[in-house]
């Protein structure tokens, strides 16, 4: 389990750019991002309710889900979907809430859920929301597009960094979208 690439973006792009490098600060999210902050940065979340606490600091997204995705025939790759971490061999739609998720020797961040893919998807490439949504077995409705965190403990992550994971203390919670 292993990052391979960062993104960030100052401002409030669909995409950010990648980076050999993010620096995490505890409590806020990464260094430079747009949604860095106490409170929540989404702008769609800002205009209901600018005091909410930001349960979405860090975006990250599965490698596999970005392989999914090129071998329908999007044109997507690290950074284009707005994610600050892609990693790899994480199966991170199954973690549940709580989960801590160690990156590199100094980092931890804090599963809050679900990231909920939006029109701005579609917007990028038309027929991007509908594929990264899916149905389970009981016709649920499951969210691909990666999960969020909070920042737990703060310091610099790389490129080829290590992952690990600590689960919560049972009964786990299932994510929700944030």
């Amino acid at each position: 389990m292993k990052v391979i690439s960062l993104s960030k973006d100052s401002e409030h792009h669909f995409s950010k750019e990648t980076c050999e490098s993010l620096i995490f600060l505890k409590g806020l999210g990464i260094e430079g991002d747009a949604h860095c902050g106490v409170t929540v940065k989404h702008r769609s979340r800002v205009k209901a309710d600018p005091t909410q606490p930001n349960l979405r600091q860090v975006h990250l997204v599965h490698s596999e889900l970005i392989s999914e995705l090129k071998n329908s025939g999007f044109n997507v790759d690290a950074g284009t979907i707005g994610e600050n971490v892609f990693t790899e061999g994480v199966d991170l739609l199954s973690l549940p809430r709580d989960t801590l998720i160690s990156l590199g020797s100094q980092v931890v961040l804090k599963v809050t859920g679900l990231r909920n893919p939006c029109a701005q998807l579609d917007n990028y490439q038309s027929g991007l929301t509908k594929a990264v949504l899916d149905r389970d077995e009981d016709g649920s409705l499951v969210r691909k597009a990666g999960i969020m965190a909070v920042v737990d403990e703060g310091g610099i992550v790389k490129v080829g960094d290590s992952i690990s994971l600590k689960m919560p203390p049972e009964p786990h919670i299932a994510l929700e979208r944030v």
